[in-house]
């Protein structure tokens, strides 16, 4: 597989007119929290149509894509949320869409699936992952919209960059979840156009931490994978085609705690009335702890998703085992 090369920012401004129907222009929102090491800035893609940033790259992805490959249909590899934005997306469209999930993904998001006319199609979580490594599954049809390293799918991911800068200037880091790498660097090829300056760092979960590991071994390893609430980001590897632009694009790493993560959430939903799902949250609890060599000023999390269970979320808020 071919690596991923950086998408332009003519490409990233072209996407955001292509998805202006789609999508909104997230909440940037500053979050008071008493002690905190950081001066906390939020920006809420949990409030988009679907709960999630997915919807911006699915949507510019589908507005690229030949008609005569959309008659068949559509599909993807998704555990949930990447599965809705390209629900989204085709219904707008009145197209036919299957969504290939792991048999982790929860319940919640199955319904949201379903809810938007679209067939999930449950694969183990290894088979499922072969999904995203090998481009496609040979028992499906139609067109097939990777969720990370499709360049459309980044550049939609990218328009939240320059919603960043052009929001908040004087920003000094930002900090976004890591599932496959491609919110992040899609919001770090804006940053690095408009505000060169400016760190992107990828935020994992102790459950599932690849890019980390990867970039202490200076090349892609594998890890063990513990499943958790935190659904929507982590694996036990990092796709090999977004490993060089990942290492090059991203400031670090910062691997948090399930803990660090309930406390994430709690925060965001006592501070600022927010519901985040777990890795939606995960960027926040990087932020909470404190980024390297990031003096005084913003610094913004990417809250990714809100697509969390009632239940779930009540025994996190209850301080219960999630």
């Amino acid at each position: 597989m071919r690596p991923v090369r950086p998408v332009a920012l003519d490409d990233i401004h072209a996407a955001r007119s292509r998805i202006e129907d789609s999508a909104i222009r997230s909440p940037l929102i500053r979050v008071d929290i008493p002690e905190s090491p950081v001066e906390l800035w939020v920006k809420l893609e949990c409030l988009q149509p679907i709960g999630s940033f997915k919807v911006r790259g699915a949507a510019n992805a589908m507005a690229l894509a030949d008609d005569a490959l959309l008659a068949r249909g559509v599909y993807t590899g998704s555990a949930g949320n990447m599965a809705q934005g390209v629900a989204f997306a085709a219904r707008r469209l009145g197209v036919p869409c299957r969504v290939v999930v792991p048999d982790t993904a929860p319940r919640a998001k199955l319904d949201a699936i379903a809810r938007l006319g679209a067939t999930a199609a449950p694969l183990p979580f290894d088979e499922w992952w072969s999904v995203l490594r090998d481009h496609g599954h040979p028992a499906e049809q139609g067109y097939f919209v990777h969720p990370v390293s499709d360049p459309a799918v980044i550049a939609g991911n990218g328009t939240i960059g320059l919603e960043i800068v052009e929001e908040l200037p004087r920003v000094r880091a930002v900090v976004v979840p890591y599932g496959g790498g491609g919110l992040s660097c899609g919001i770090a090829a804006a940053l690095h156009e408009l505000a060169p300056d400016v760190p992107v760092f990828a935020a994992e979960v102790e459950t599932a931490a690849p890019f980390a590991a990867s970039l202490r071994a200076g090349r892609p390893v594998e890890v063990r994978y513990r499943r958790s609430f935190v659904d929507g980001i982590g694996s036990s590897s990092v796709l090999e085609e977004m490993w060089p632009l990942a290492s090059e694009s991203l400031a670090g790493s910062l691997v948090v705690s399930l803990e660090e993560v309930c406390e994430a959430i709690r925060v965001l939903a006592g501070g600022a009335h927010i519901v985040a799902e777990g890795a939606g949250a995960t960027g926040v609890a990087a932020a909470l702890r404190g980024l390297p060599g990031i003096g005084d000023g913003p610094v913004v999390a990417v809250v990714s998703g809100g697509n969390i269970d009632p239940h779930v979320f009540q025994a996190i808020m209850e301080r219960r085992s999630s």
